[in-house]
């Protein structure tokens, strides 16, 4: 009994320690730092606002498509060649480029909504309690303790940029299809961690450039979203086929 009552004690201890090491790591974070971090997520609760107008505006016009992703990609283009002290035209880039991003996914959240569209909302709260505890992991942890894994993160995304090139020639599977889906949602959860504390450093190391970091953290979320939307749709569509396979047999 003692030996069992010494190890959960022990346990107790290593938990409160982790929770207070954990709040000596906030504390690491400078108030300039922390003021750079909530510019950086305001605009970035903009830039979804904006993107959710976006696919309301494909849904109402159906405007999404090919086009929209080109004009988005120029957009980012355009926004990483504007000098920094250029602040509200920056904004209005950022703004600009997450609306034609949204645009361009508006044909998935379409079809979302057809299908059901408690999986959208369902999606949305999802990814965003995602975001926020993978964030809050990554400021709680030590300085740069998550940015090794940059490296593996990007040799993952070279993996799946050949994986769909390859696929594109010699045709893909079923198999393949699920690999890119679910290992990519793996990638973009561990980039929300990566990117987000090497804002912080970044930032430490006078980097205040808060329309960059944004954008870096909003395509994270948007490439998380729609990988778990997709999921949920592939889902429901299962689920829904074997009610109506059930139904013919009955």
């Amino acid at each position: 009994m003692e030996a069992f009552s010494s190890f959960f004690d022990s346990q107790a201890e290593s938990r409160n320690r982790w929770s207070y090491d954990s709040l000596k790591n906030f504390r690491q974070i400078s108030p300039v730092v922390q003021s750079h971090l909530q510019m950086v997520y305001l605009t970035l609760g903009c830039a979804l606002v904006a993107s959710a107008a976006g696919a309301y505006l494909h849904i109402l016009w159906n405007i999404g498509g090919i086009l929209t992703t080109l004009a988005g990609v120029g957009t980012i283009a355009w926004l990483m060649a504007t000098p920094p002290y250029e602040e509200k035209k920056r904004i209005s880039i950022l703004m600009a480029a997450a609306l034609l991003e949204g645009a361009s996914i508006g044909p998935l959240i379409g079809l979302a909504i057809e299908i059901d569209s408690s999986v959208l909302v369902s999606a949305f709260v999802g990814t965003a309690v995602a975001f926020g505890c993978f964030s809050a992991a990554a400021m709680l942890a030590r300085r740069r303790e998550f940015l090794y894994l940059g490296g593996l993160l990007s040799s993952g995304i070279s993996m799946l940029l050949w994986l769909h090139f390859a696929s594109s020639i010699f045709g893909g599977s079923t198999a393949v299809f699920k690999f890119e889906l679910y290992f990519g949602l793996l990638l973009f959860v561990g980039y929300m961690v990566v990117d987000t504390q090497e804002i912080i450093e970044r930032a430490h190391l006078g980097d205040m450039d808060y329309v960059k970091h944004a954008l870096t953290l909003f395509t994270d979320f948007i490439s998380v979203f729609v990988r778990v939307l997709i999921i949920m749709l592939r889902n429901t569509a299962e689920k829904n086929e074997k009610k109506k396979k059930k139904k013919r047999r009955d």
